[in-house]
């Protein structure tokens, strides 16, 4: 008998929460406010004001009904909402009822709106600048490569050639350092040539050979085996 009645509360409970529904917090809100030195508490405030807004359709909530919601002192609430409005992340607006012509106030959250999308491009910008960099690196480092082979081989390389080294690095992905290596062994065995240095690769590969100097050992080894 307790059980079902148990059930029965806290299935009242459940569906006086669906009808209760949720608030709408933006998500840039949650990623970006200790970029904006947000306190935890600020975040809070801010999200039952979204929430007076949203559920309980009032614009302008009072100190003390925001403070009645929250863990913090009247005191904590007035300092915070002024050090928000200070840091420029929420305004009091004037506002006229179109009916009534009555004077109201509400808050304004349109200043934190366009200071998280800042963060939010920073961030894409960021990345894009990285991305620009890193290419910019390797597109170095490739162009260094081909002038490496070109002195070795005494001569500019054909474009098939230049497709083989770039083939080397974006779809084999083997290190620079290890292609250089393999170039070296090839000088020293007198046989220059790409066709020679693929098999070089192709052998380190199967071996487990992935950097400069496992394949300084792993030829000592071979020699030595000899």
């Amino acid at each position: 008998m307790n059980n079902n009645f148990d059930i029965s509360q806290i299935s009242k409970g459940i569906q006086l929460g669906i009808k209760e529904g949720t608030v709408s917090v933006p998500n840039l809100l949650l990623k970006y406010y200790k970029k904006l030195n947000l306190s935890e508490v600020e975040v809070m405030m801010i999200i039952h004001i979204l929430s007076f807004k949203e559920k309980d359709h009032k614009d302008f909530p009072t100190l003390e009904e925001i403070q009645f919601r929250m863990s913090v002192s009247p005191d904590q609430v007035i300092y915070f909402m002024q050090k928000m409005m200070k840091d420029g992340i929420l305004n009091i607006d004037d506002q006229i009822d179109p009916v009534s012509g009555m004077q109201s106030e509400r808050y304004n959250l349109e200043a934190l709106n366009e200071k998280l999308i800042d963060c939010y491009v920073d961030d894409i910008l960021m990345s894009d600048s990285d991305e620009l960099d890193h290419n910019k690196i390797e597109s170095q480092d490739e162009s260094n490569l081909f002038s490496v082979f070109e002195k070795e081989f005494a001569r500019p390389l054909s474009p098939m050639e230049l497709e083989t080294i770039s083939g080397w690095i974006d779809q084999d992905q083997y290190k620079e350092e290890l292609i250089l290596a393999a170039l070296k062994e090839a000088v020293f065995a007198g046989k220059v040539h790409f066709r020679y240095i693929d098999r070089i690769l192709l052998d380190w590969s199967r071996n487990r050979v992935f950097t400069a100097q496992q394949a300084k050992d792993y030829s000592q080894r071979f020699r030595g085996a000899r």
